[in-house]
């Protein structure tokens, strides 16, 4: 499956969270205790207090975004559109169906609600939307 495609799971996000931080804590090192006189290493909320650039997982889902709007503009005969919309026809599991990150788009829970579909044809709003899709909680995950 595309990797566009794929839905990112709990524990995906929380993989590449952990992954995240072990590169952080490897780029900027050990830190000297003054009270306990002692090297430790960076807690995860002084990891996400020094480092000012989002999380890979926020970097994901706007960039997942930014594809969604490129898409979004193609002909309908273009394959990708196609394969955006495409029913395979098979049969579901059985259970609750799964998330898509398609339908938190669709559905405008990550670019503001309805009305999203008449601003993809422009430009301006569409970077509108996504620049305020940047503070969207749903992209922020909270630091385990």
């Amino acid at each position: 499956m595309h990797q566009k495609l794929k839905t990112l799971t709990k524990r995906d996000i929380k993989q590449l969270n952990i992954f995240e931080r072990k590169v952080y804590r490897r780029i900027l090192g050990p830190v000297y205790d003054n009270e306990k006189g002692n090297w430790r290493i960076l807690t995860n909320k002084e990891i996400y207090v020094s480092v000012i650039k989002p999380t890979i997982v926020e970097t994901i889902r706007l960039n997942r975004l930014c594809w969604f709007w490129h898409v979004q503009r193609m002909e309908e005969n273009r394959i990708p559109k196609r394969v955006l919309y495409m029913n395979l026809g098979t049969t579901r599991s059985r259970g609750r169906p799964r998330n898509k990150w398609q339908d938190e788009v669709r559905d405008g829970r990550i670019v503001g609600g309805e009305g999203w579909q008449k601003k993809v044809h422009n430009r301006e709003e569409w970077e509108k939307l996504l620049r305020t899709a940047k503070n969207h909680p749903i992209l922020h995950m909270p630091m385990e």
